[in-house]
């Protein structure tokens, strides 16, 4: 271990999964810690413990396949690189098929045995009430969705009130490939170009009448999810009450409350179909739909885009049986669905660089949910690169980015910039955010195992274990120039 004398602690606040994986990343290679946890002195409406990384919704740190899912892709990324996440979820498995799901006391009792008995990490217990003092000249905020209000108003004060959200309602994103362009087209309205357009900016899916009226139909009538009772805004209890208080972010209102105002309402706004002529139409391309909806390009890769206006608060499977009527997505893969939640997130791709730090204020960090990643081991990921971010920093040593086309790359990269600041809302990992695979990438192994000898496209499961095979191979060639493994 180096000398650690004469180097100053980083200062960690919040000791969630983010905040514990960065601590643990930061202590190992040699910088000393100080990591702030407010409870048990103040409490949070979702917390029974003071443990560190207490679980507060499900136990399932979901699947493990790292051949063939992103998450499990991460997982062993994380494994790789001495995740303290990852080693205690081991340890503290349970049954549950091919997913990672833990015994949540056990997991967490676990962590924070092994914070409290590192060398090089001290536990504080209080709550940092606003931005931390100036002589902290390394700090990383890892408060996670229930930031408390002191620190939560002071860093939206320091960012601008615009660039701090609450409560997301967020619009599923879909997988470009799985869109039916046999059906949909791209256009904008009135082929218009703005700034970074080319007048053919979004993808539309176009409804006759009668196909319009079904799915006003199935959006009306299908089921809904209510918020859990600690993420009521105000005290409120109602679903009406619900409707009232919610402050949505930027304004957005549920497409399914729109719906309910009247059959047209949707006609006339999201759904509106003027400025728009379908290609695929019968009489040669001059019939505006009656109704459209249409996707925007949600990451600079163009791997995924949304569905602009459809923030919903439909169960997921709703959500994927009713979002499934409509033309050209009939065959959709949804990288996210919509949801309504407590959510606090600051708006990574204006505010951050690529290593974490706030543009305007480079002594802070952020890591964890509150970047806009969503999930608990996206979160913990994000905490491991902000703590070697933060510990080479502190060491005088380069810093060093993952490759972009392994799973932390792709999750960084997203989240400090390759996401639309303009729509950007938390996100799991997925291969969509992944920089595409070359068309010799794609097809070299597929082409062998079918020994075929015409160029063809891969798909399935054939394709994702492609990604995974990239990502590991390139994160292995990092670690070994870098020397940078656990």
């Amino acid at each position: 271990m180096s000398e650690t004398s004469n180097i100053k602690p980083v200062h960690i606040i919040g000791a969630g999964l983010a905040g514990s994986e960065a601590a643990w990343q930061c202590a190992n290679m040699g910088v000393p810690v100080v990591l702030h946890e407010m409870r048990p002195h103040v409490g949070t409406p979702a917390h029974s413990t003071d443990g560190a990384a207490e679980l507060v919704c499900s136990n399932s740190f979901r699947s493990d396949d790292h051949e063939h899912n992103a998450v499990g892709l991460l997982h062993e990324e994380m494994r790789r690189m001495g995740s303290l996440i990852m080693r205690e979820g081991d340890k503290a498995a349970v049954p549950a098929g091919g997913a990672l799901a833990v015994d949540r006391d056990i997991f967490s009792q676990g962590v924070t045995k092994a914070l409290t008995a590192h060398p090089l990490i001290t536990i504080e217990r209080g709550e940092i009430a606003g931005l931390p003092p100036e002589e902290w000249d390394s700090v990383i905020i890892a408060t996670g969705p229930l930031t408390s209000d002191p620190l939560a108003t002071a860093i939206a004060e320091l960012t601008g009130e615009g660039e701090l959200a609450f409560f997301d309602a967020i619009a599923p994103i879909i997988h470009t490939e799985t869109i039916d362009m046999d059906i949909a087209w791209f256009q904008s309205r009135y082929d218009k170009q703005g700034p970074a357009g080319t007048g053919k900016d979004y993808i539309n899916c176009p409804m006759d009448k009668a196909q319009y009226e079904a799915f006003i139909t199935e959006l009306i009538g299908a089921e809904y999810g209510l918020f859990k009772e600690w993420e009521l805004p105000s005290g409120s209890k109602s679903l009406a009450e619900q409707e009232e208080d919610t402050p949505y972010f930027d304004g957005c209102i549920p497409i399914e409350i729109m719906a309910a105002r009247g059959p047209e309402t949707l006609r006339f706004g999201p759904m509106k179909p003027v400025g728009l002529t379908n290609p695929h139409a019968k009489n040669g391309g001059d019939e505006q739909p009656y109704a459209v909806v249409q996707l925007r390009q949600d990451n600079a890769l163009g791997t995924l885009y949304n569905m602009v206006g459809f923030q919903t608060k439909m169960k997921w499977g709703e959500q994927t049986r009713v979002f499934k009527t409509i033309p050209g997505l009939e065959n959709a893969e949804f990288a996210r669905l919509g949801g309504l939640h407590r959510n606090t997130f600051i708006n990574s791709p204006k505010l951050l660089d690529n290593t974490l730090r706030l543009h305007v204020a480079p002594r802070l960090r952020f890591a964890g949910q509150i970047t806009g990643c969503e999930g608990y081991v996206e979160s913990a990921s994000v905490g491991l690169m902000t703590g070697r971010f933060a510990a080479a920093e502190r060491l005088g040593a380069e810093l060093q980015t993952p490759p972009d086309i392994t799973a932390m790359g792709a999750l960084l990269s997203h989240i400090t910039g390759g996401a639309n600041a303009e729509t950007f809302q938390p996100m799991n990992i997925n291969f969509g955010l992944f920089p595409a695979l070359s068309r010799d990438e794609a097809t070299k192994e597929y082409l062998n195992k079918a020994g075929k000898t015409k160029r063809a496209k891969l798909r399935g499961k054939d394709r994702k274990k492609a990604y995974s095979d990239r990502a590991l191979n390139a994160q292995q060639a990092w670690l070994e120039d870098k020397k940078l493994a656990a």
